[in-house]
């Protein structure tokens, strides 16, 4: 079972638009919270995990909220590797194989998707465990599903089911990924060539916040309004 999460933090947030001018992403509030604090919400009731989060935009504004909890940072002001080359710069940090990924870029109400992880995970045929929802219950998705998910809860590229950002994922083979910046697909497409990729179905609510039109419909969702769409 994983003992460590790679929490990402880095992003740019250029959908946030001028939010994120002065302010990194993960520091935009929801419900009166900074996305990052909802995001180790979810951490909380895991204190033997070890949390790694990385940083590179606004990273001094970031850094400085991020003091007042225990996790690691792993410094990427120099260079953004996307999701891929910031988990494999962190895995000294991590020091551990398979480990949570968590994007904080998403709000959630209902079962911690930590928890619902855990209970699905099963190393001796998984590399790789992916939270999805539904397309038709991802809050604030644009476009269509990213996954299949087949009646052995294996995934294949296309469908009805849309990625979280949270996950459970074995690092070993990021070393065979040439770029230094790359995303975590380039990983899963190798361990999807591998049948080793599996999905899990997500039962409470989930609502991406990559715009600035998304603040609202999460606020919506976590106040259990109906109008969320």
């Amino acid at each position: 079972m994983p003992d460590a999460l790679m929490l990402f933090t880095a992003g740019k947030g250029t959908r946030m638009g001028s939010l994120t001018r002065d302010l990194p992403k993960p520091l935009i509030k929801v419900a009166g919270r900074p996305l990052v604090d909802h995001a180790l919400d979810l951490v909380s009731p895991m204190p033997e995990l070890r949390v790694v989060a990385n940083l590179h935009t606004h990273a001094d504004k970031l850094e400085a909220h991020l003091s007042q909890s225990s996790l690691v940072l792993s410094d990427e002001r120099d260079a953004l590797l996307e999701t891929g080359g910031g988990l494999r710069k962190a895995i000294p940090l991590l020091n551990s194989s398979p480990v949570f990924t968590l994007n904080s870029d998403a709000v959630w109400k209902g079962p911690n998707p930590l928890e619902c992880l855990k209970s699905a995970w099963d190393p001796n045929k998984m590399d790789a465990l992916l939270l999805l929802i539904p397309s038709e219950n991802a809050i604030g998705h644009m476009g269509s599903g990213d996954f299949a998910l087949e009646n052995d809860s294996r995934i294949s590229r296309g469908g009805p089911y849309v990625y979280t950002g949270a996950q459970i994922i074995k690092t070993e083979r990021l070393d065979e990924i040439e770029e230094d910046a790359f995303s975590l697909n380039a990983l899963w497409d190798i361990l999807i060539q591998s049948d080793r990729v599996f999905g899990t179905v997500y039962s409470g609510s989930w609502c991406d916040v990559g715009r600035p039109e998304n603040i609202a419909l999460a606020e919506n969702m976590l106040r259990g309004n109906a109008d969320v769409s």
